[in-house]
């Protein structure tokens, strides 16, 4: 059992991420911005995030979480103050608290900036601008043991459990894939270190992970 930080626990993914890791028995703190959240889970406990507040300020609200999900995101209307320098002070917060673990869901390809021009990420070219600033700055500008997962286009449909990782070409991710993958990130060794680009696909998430 690990104490969790979820920042962005509102969210499509976060909120469903709050209830696998539970089921995996995680404590987890739900970060939010909202000051009046809570729970009937003895697991959870909800803390007030505010990404508009300092690495310091946020870092007093991370408790005695051991490990990190950055799933928060502004739905493209504060790119800049929340899907990137958002998640860099929550970096910083990390590292305040000395937390070493941290899983950032990032987007298909935000580190490739040759395949932005592809169909299926015309339209979303500010968000993986603000995307890929967020990824290298995990990577090379902190000290953090991440993983950073990145899925494309989210789809509310019934997840298969099997997914393709390290691919060539975008395609569709269940919410449900996406918020097990992110599950089974924190309990695998292998995915630290690494940058995984994920769709629905034909492998079983754990083997999946465990064979990157």
């Amino acid at each position: 059992m690990m104490k969790v930080l979820i920042v962005g626990s509102n969210g499509r993914v976060g909120s469903q991420l709050i209830d696998k890791l539970v089921e995996k028995g995680h404590f987890v703190y739900a970060g939010t911005r909202r000051d009046n959240m809570t729970s009937n889970s003895s697991q959870v406990r909800y803390v007030q995030i505010d990404l508009s507040d300092s690495p310091e300020v946020i870092a007093e609200q991370m408790s005695d979480a051991e490990a990190v999900f950055f799933t928060a995101g502004s739905k493209g209307k504060n790119l800049l103050q929340i899907d990137l320098n958002g998640a860099v002070k929550v970096m910083r917060a990390a590292e305040l608290k000395k937390i070493k673990r941290f899983i950032m869901l990032s987007s298909v390809f935000a580190l490739e900036q040759d395949k932005w021009n592809e169909s299926f990420l015309k339209g979303i070219t500010d968000y993986n601008i603000a995307k890929h600033f967020a990824d290298q700055w995990l990577i090379n500008n902190t000290k953090l043991d991440y993983t950073i997962l990145q899925p494309g286009a989210l789809k509310e449909i019934p997840g298969s459990g099997k997914i393709d990782v390290n691919i060539d070409k975008a395609g569709e991710n269940s919410i449900e894939n996406v918020v097990n993958a992110l599950a089974h990130c924190l309990q695998e060794p292998a995915t630290i270190g690494k940058v995984i680009t994920m769709c629905d696909g034909e492998t079983p998430i754990q083997d999946a992970l465990q064979n990157l």
